[in-house]
């Protein structure tokens, strides 16, 4: 299969420091702190990409399930809400919702909602975190034939 990489730096003290990431295939950069981690301040943090991460993983084994059972996939939005919280050893993810809402042809509710729930257990980032709590809440835009 493949590997990827990504790589982080932080610079100082956890309150008063800065971070950045960069992931080299994209060539895309972001920095983070303290405050957008924990304090809702501007700019990103790990949860926030935990969210993109599983929200991208998500829509792509949704779509290769639809499509390797003969459905035609016209979109899938997923949109990743990542609850971080404390417990007694620190910071922890609790919580990953996501909220979908797919475009596809000639399926059933019932049909895509099992799909859905195949995906949430099998792409590869949702069981990266498999100790986590997911919830997946899907509708189907497209009315079944």
């Amino acid at each position: 299969m493949s590997k990827q990489e990504a790589t982080a730096r932080w610079n100082g003290n956890l309150k008063e420091g800065n971070g950045s990431f960069s992931l080299p295939k994209a060539g895309y950069t972001g920095d983070f702190s303290f405050a957008t981690r924990f304090e809702n301040a501007d700019g990103t943090n790990p949860e926030e990409l935990v969210g993109a991460a599983i929200a991208s993983c998500y829509s792509m084994f949704l779509s290769a399930l639809l499509s390797n059972n003969g459905f035609e996939n016209n979109h899938i939005d997923t949109r990743a809400s990542v609850t971080l919280e404390r417990d007694d050893t620190g910071p922890v993810i609790t919580d990953i919702t996501l909220t979908v809402e797919a475009d596809v042809a000639g399926i059933s509710d019932d049909q895509f909602q099992r799909y859905v729930q195949e995906a949430i257990q099998k792409c590869p980032i949702s069981r990266l975190y498999a100790s986590v709590n997911k919830t997946v809440n899907a509708q189907l835009l497209t009315p079944s034939n």
